[in-house]
């Protein structure tokens, strides 16, 4: 299959639906420099140039400003219910996707990836693949169905290395995760 010119558009999704079990609580709400981390990743989608962003919530109900917030009633089953749950509402066009606690992501990636000419493509620091990704809508349906547990669109993405365009985002910000209090403290 050929790669296609992305989209001007896209719209970002954020995956923020855990417990945050070994944050102690969910980690949408936790406030990074005065600032919850769901806003934060909010913030990072619309100065990335996404014009609509989607925020999938579970644990909790969330209100996020500047985004539409959709329920994953499976959320406990892991991060692949919620990015399905997020496919389904975006629908068409294409999704950056970050999940909710990667708070030093910067919004050059997101608009690297959105540049890149690529239906589906990832993020790489220092020639490692990490976040945000980005997937057009005809690749939905594969992704959904290898999205199981804790496995977003990472086995999809593995299995077709050929579809995938590696974009370079040294220099924009960091892919690090927060999982526990002390992470923040980096």
């Amino acid at each position: 299959m050929d790669l296609v010119t992305a989209p001007t558009e896209a719209t970002g999704l954020v995956l923020a639906a855990g417990a945050g079990r070994r944050f102690g609580k969910p980690k949408a709400e936790v406030l990074f420099e005065d600032e919850r981390l769901v806003d934060r990743a909010v913030r990072l989608m619309r100065d990335g140039g996404c014009d609509r962003v989607v925020v999938v919530s579970g644990a909790v109900e969330l209100r996020v400003p500047g985004a539409t917030v959709v329920h994953n009633p499976r959320w406990a089953t892991g991060m692949g219910s919620s990015l399905i749950t997020g496919l389904e509402t975006v629908r068409e066009g294409a999704a950056v996707v970050v999940p909710v606690d990667m708070p030093w992501l910067g919004a050059e990636a997101v608009h690297r990836l959105r540049a890149c000419g690529a239906r589906l493509a990832i993020a790489t620091y220092a020639g490692r693949p990490g976040h945000p990704v980005l997937l057009g809508a005809e690749y939905f349906p594969a992704v959904a169905a290898q999205a199981v547990g804790d496995i977003g669109a990472r086995k999809f993405l593995a299995a077709n290395p050929g579809l995938v365009q590696q974009v370079p985002c040294d220099g924009t910000g960091s892919p690090e995760d927060v999982d526990t209090p002390q992470d923040l403290m980096r």
